[in-house]
């Protein structure tokens, strides 16, 4: 089915065997334009919200003995703990709270842009470009709250070395000699509110760890998301967040359920090995400039709702004779058109690993063309 004013040709006859259907029809959903599920982004994770205040230590009376004095220090150092306790746990809210102010100013960018897009824009809108590379500064400053995170975990992660020990030290004293009744009592006390802050620093590291995990992943899918974010604004249509985003899953039926049939009516026939079965899409250089990128998208979209865990091989398809009629094994320029198709499919968000180039000729076509199949 040709595309208008694109030359990028949809094939859905593959789709008929995916779907499991003897007619024709349309496996896959509705190309009439996007959601805004397709558009909106994946959402700030939520940050931990604990408020980590030490309950304090316990004052205790001199003994005069040896290990009353012991006591002593070991409040000392307990005391000084809970009070870096006091002071990360500070550090931890205002990051928090700078991180959440982050994102939000990030989204509200990423959303006004996506709103543009879904009514229509210019292509290269350079209104759109300059907010792109505000989004882009925008994100760098939450990679740096993240930076901020880490090393906090790392000043916790100290403190937490420290309170267990001094929780070893304080229980190893019960078997000091030349104490008295007071002071195993306040052992066990300073024992008690030990333990009671090697719990809370735990307690902090770990959700402190869960939101630097958190927040790394999500600055990870928002740089694949803003990559396609730049080609949409290039082509000044929206797409919707990046491939590389979306679950993968396993397809072993992929076989199954139709790839690698036969050919199809009016498709070109392909060497042993490459392609196979009906393309996806099917472009045709056959003027310098093709629009091939929208019609691509929505394709490898739709595919990918239907089979997650799908790859895709991309085939450079060159005229089988030359200008004058002769056998011709030229595929270079369908080749260089393969590879910006694959350029193209990456900065979706496709993962690499998932792609796959080959080249061939073909007795039925008169222009550069190139394939791509769902594997």
């Amino acid at each position: 089915m040709a595309l208008r004013n694109t030359r990028a040709v949809l094939l859905m006859a593959a789709m008929m065997a995916l779907a499991g259907c003897d007619t024709i029809g349309t496996p896959f959903p509705s190309l009439s334009g996007p959601s805004s599920s397709t558009y909106a982004g994946s959402q700030p994770p939520r940050l931990g919200s604990t408020y980590f205040e030490p309950s304090g230590v316990s004052a205790g009376s001199p003994t005069g003995t040896y290990v009353g004095q012991k006591v002593v220090g070991y409040r000392t150092e307990l005391t000084q703990l809970q009070t870096a306790i006091r002071d990360q746990n500070t550090q931890l809210q205002t990051v928090r709270n700078k991180t959440i102010q982050d994102s939000q100013a990030y989204h509200e960018n990423v959303a006004g842009m996506n709103a543009r897009l879904q009514v229509g824009t210019t292509p290269g809108n350079p209104i759109l470009m300059n907010r792109w590379e505000q989004a882009q500064a925008q994100l760098n400053t939450i990679n740096d709250d993240i930076i901020l995170m880490n090393q906090l975990a790392a000043q916790i992660s100290t403190n937490s070395a420290m309170a267990n020990y001094l929780l070893d030290t304080v229980r190893a004293s019960f078997s000091l000699s030349g104490a008295v009744d007071e002071d195993h009592r306040q052992l066990r006390v300073l024992e008690d509110e030990t333990q009671q802050t090697v719990v809370l620093i735990e307690r902090l590291l770990n959700e402190l760890s869960q939101d630097v995990a958190r927040q790394q992943q999500y600055v990870s899918n928002e740089k694949q998301n803003l990559n396609t974010l730049a080609l949409a604004i290039k082509n000044g249509q929206l797409y919707g967040t990046s491939f590389a985003n979306r679950p993968i899953l396993g397809s072993p039926q992929m076989a199954a359920m139709g790839y690698g049939a036969g050919l199809g009516a009016g498709a070109a026939t392909l060497s042993p090995g490459v392609g196979g079965g009906q393309p996806l899409v099917m472009i045709r250089f056959d003027r310098g400039s093709v629009d091939y990128e929208t019609a691509l998208h929505e394709a490898v979209n739709n595919a990918l709702i239907r089979m997650p865990g799908a790859g895709f091989q991309v085939v450079a398809v060159g005229p089988a004779v030359n200008a004058v009629g002769q056998p011709s094994n030229n595929t270079a320029q369908a080749r260089l058109y393969a590879e910006r198709v694959v350029r193209s499919l990456q900065g979706m968000g496709v993962d690499p690993n998932r792609v796959s180039l080959a080249a061939t000729t073909s007795p039925t076509v008169q222009y550069p063309e190139v394939h791509v199949f769902v594997r």
